[in-house]
């Protein structure tokens, strides 16, 4: 299935990261450049609409919980007197994809059916046991 997602960077996730060699902006880009083939490949091998939703529900998942463990590291880094920068700009990042994939038209309703599927499979799976 042939879907159009073009993930990007905010500029202000970049703006955010201090002047530095550019490592960390170069990790962020090689991390987006990853994610956003990892999902063309799996949008170009599912076989419909529901499928594709699947992936990105996958992915959703993974950044939303990715951001949620950036987060954490905020208030643990100041704790500490260290500069959590990194962490926020990190966080910021995987909250900006996520909001970019809902940004899919058609792929945005297909993830609400999918979250609500997933919501009822498991709270039927985790009943029985």
């Amino acid at each position: 299935m042939d879907v159009d997602l073009d993930l990007g960077i905010p500029r202000g996730v970049l703006d955010s990261l201090p002047d530095d060699d550019g490592a960390a902006e170069q990790d962020i880009r090689r991390a987006v450049a990853g994610y956003r083939q990892a999902l063309e490949e799996g949008f170009a091998a599912a076989d419909d609409e529901a499928e594709a939703a699947s992936v990105a529900v996958d992915f959703l998942e993974y950044a939303e919980e990715r951001a949620d463990i950036y987060d954490e590291f905020v208030p643990e880094l100041r704790a500490w007197g260290q500069s959590p920068i990194y962490a926020i700009a990190w966080r910021d990042l995987y909250i900006e994809l996520a909001a970019q994939v809902h940004e899919v038209d058609w792929l945005a309703e297909r993830i609400d059916r999918e979250r609500n599927y997933r919501l009822v499979d498991d709270g039927i799976r985790f009943g029985q046991d």
